[in-house]
């Protein structure tokens, strides 16, 4: 990147007067652009485009390297905003500014409500507020990690700054020293239902103090003052906050000061009033022509991750070890980080949220020290940072407990998918297998809620083996993914002659089930915890002469058509999983079933109300999902049929 940052000591009067100018049209932009679209947030996007201007000038940004890697990154926090954005950057030459006024929030546009990163310049998609600084520590820690000449400012709101991940990042950011990280924070001090001190009064300067930054404050339509505050801030080696005071819906008299333009338009005649008051020529005839005809010009922005990575050689557990697939997780992460720890392109970096010792992060802490990101108990910033670090090029994995690592971060995860992180999400302690812990820990719904992201991909593996190989995979391939597993030790799967069914002849293919057992009577779907119960009832049931295939489904929501038509034609087929039945691999077979409209007894053994404390054996058994209870139930629908 060879733009020089803030090159200037002061600005000079013409640079001033230049600035001015620029900020005076692109308020006009924000103007036209959600009057033409009757939609859209003018009144933030007023009060923050002198921050927008100065940043996007002198930042070492350039549209012609928007995706070079020492460039300096610029995270909108406050993605509602766009207006704002969209008109400076376009303006910047970043694209065409007619097609980004002329087709804002219209469908099909890349110039949505909320920014997105298809856009050319713009670093991380929001719209989900209290997430923007934990975006900008990813950017942050990997360039740091790079060892990039490369700062990241994260523009934000002052409303947002109540939201507890915010507090989190700023903690965060004091204990890794990302001392190129600049916070400016555009302080109107109006939210949607009023001023913020009546809304949740919050104690920004303090807050921030408090957790190690630096904190300067000055007047954000002050050009000059706000160039010279950012500039001085380059030289201090710790997070920098900078509050800037600003006028919500500044520049137009009967805007100002007012909580309405939050997210309120102008009609047609208050357009044309403001738009005086700026001094300019209204412009609606010409986007409104534009608009209709639907002449533009959307560039195209690549967003794949490339990387390479080593997956190793597979580890093979014998048959009768004693082992979890969360201590196999360990070895194989273990592994990767051995063999790929000349890898300074694609480094592998773990974050944790104090549970190392429990999902088996604390051996690949040990010898990869400085890959080992801990983030103590804050999840929510943990999941949007790991997925930020991964934009840039690093092999991210997120290790925590199911109802954390899912339940609690599900917002997190969705925007990840949004802005096409590659983040490995590998979650422990599922299901009732988490036994005496109680309901409270025991989650049993990852399925439910990840089968909704559209980006990401769900894998159980079922013993040791099969995680060994299933996370040298998701490694080496790009994408989110979600490894799933429980917290008791697990067999290991074996053939019917003993030998271990996922050995060295056996290669992970995503969406490939698993046929561990053959049978014609009866075609049982599981997934993780329960495959080995589902062996032992086929094994079981076979010396009854009754005979049940066994297919393991380690990816629930997509599942191969060999597979399917194998169990399908028993035509007596059950689901058989440590899940809630009305969202997980039950229904994954029961669309199936349905879209073919086939003629076939199915049966879905799953949770349907919360578990209790027990053993993970009890707990089965409370649930009607032991062995004893499926064998019985075969029994008895074989004897029907």
């Amino acid at each position: 990147m060879n733009k020089k940052r803030f090159p200037y000591d002061t600005l000079t009067e013409q640079e001033i007067k230049n600035l001015q100018e620029f900020s005076r049209l692109c308020r006009r932009d924000v103007l036209t652009m959600t009057t033409l679209a009757k939609s859209g947030h003018p009144g933030g996007s007023m009060s923050a485009m002198d921050i927008y201007n100065v940043i996007f000038h002198y930042a070492a940004v350039s549209p012609d390297a928007v995706d070079d890697p020492e460039r300096d990154k610029i995270i909108i926090s406050f993605g509602h905003t766009s207006p704002g954005v969209y008109s400076v950057l376009g303006r910047l030459g970043f694209f065409d500014i007619d097609s980004a006024i002329a087709s804002f929030r219209q469908a099909g546009s890349i110039f949505e409500g909320h920014i997105v990163r298809k856009v050319p310049g713009i670093e991380w998609g929001t719209g989900n507020l209290g997430q923007g600084l934990s975006a900008g520590c990813g950017y942050a820690l990997f360039d740091k990690k790079m060892n990039r000449d490369s700062f990241t400012f994260v523009l934000m709101s002052d409303g947002e700054q109540t939201k507890g991940q915010i507090g989190e990042a700023r903690r965060f950011a004091a204990k890794y020293d990302l001392n190129r990280l600049r916070v400016i924070i555009d302080y109107n001090k109006i939210q949607i239902s009023g001023c913020i001190f009546d809304i949740m009064p919050m104690n920004i300067k303090e807050n921030y103090l408090a957790d190690g930054w630096d904190v300067f404050e000055v007047d954000g339509h002050d050009i000059s003052a706000l160039y010279s505050v950012v500039k001085k801030s380059l030289d201090i080696k710790k997070p920098v906050c900078i509050i800037a005071n600003t006028v919500i819906g500044k520049g137009v008299s009967f805007m100002e000061n007012k909580c309405a333009y939050h997210g309120k338009t102008l009609g047609e005649e208050e357009y044309l009033k403001a738009v005086e008051e700026l001094g300019l020529q209204g412009e609606l005839e010409k986007y409104r022509e534009i608009r209709r005809k639907r002449n533009y010009s959307f560039p195209k922005r690549n967003l794949d991750i490339t990387f390479s990575i080593n997956e190793g050689l597979p580890r093979t557990y014998e048959p009768g070890t004693k082992i979890d697939n969360r201590t196999a997780f360990g070895n194989s992460l273990l592994d990767l980080g051995n063999v790929n720890k000349e890898n300074k392109k694609n480094p592998i970096i773990v974050f944790d949220c104090d549970l190392a010792s429990s999902v088996k992060t604390d051996q690949f802490a040990k010898h990869f020290p400085e890959n080992f990101i801990q983030c103590g108990v804050q999840e929510h910033h943990t999941a949007t940072v790991s997925g930020a670090a991964s934009v840039g090029g690093a092999v991210c994995f997120f290790a925590d407990f199911g109802v954390f690592g899912v339940d609690e971060t599900f917002n997190q995860h969705r925007l990840n998918d949004q802005n096409y992180t590659n983040l490995k999400v590998i979650c422990t302690h599922l299901g009732l297998d988490v036994g005496e812990d109680g309901k409270t820990h025991q989650c049993i719904d990852y399925i439910g809620l990840f089968r909704n992201i559209f980006g990401m991909r769900l894998i159980v593996p079922a013993d040791a083996n099969q995680t060994d190989r299933v996370i040298r995979y998701v490694a080496s391939h790009s994408g989110n993914y979600f490894v799933g597993m429980g917290r008791s030790n697990t067999p290991v799967i074996v053939k019917k002659d003993g030998s271990p069914f996922f050995s060295d002849g056996y290669k992970f293919e995503y969406g490939k089930a698993d046929i561990l057992r053959y049978g014609e009577d009866v075609a049982i779907y599981t997934m993780g915890a329960l495959v080995p119960r589902a062996i032992t009832i086929s094994d079981d049931l076979e010396k009854e002469g009754i005979g049940v295939a066994v297919i393991n489904c380690a990816c629930p929501v997509v599942i191969d058509e060999e597979s399917i038509n194998y169990g399908l034609k028993t035509r007596f087929v059950i689901s058989y999983e440590d899940h809630v039945a009305d969202s997980g691999l039950g229904m994954t077979i029961a669309s199936i079933i349905a879209e073919r409209q086939e003629k076939i007894k199915f049966y879905r053994f799953g949770i349907h109300r919360y578990g209790s404390s027990g053993t993970p054996d009890e707990l089965y058994a409370e649930h009607n999902l032991d062995p004893e209870s499926i064998k019985r139930f075969i029994r008895e629908s074989i004897g029907r049929l």
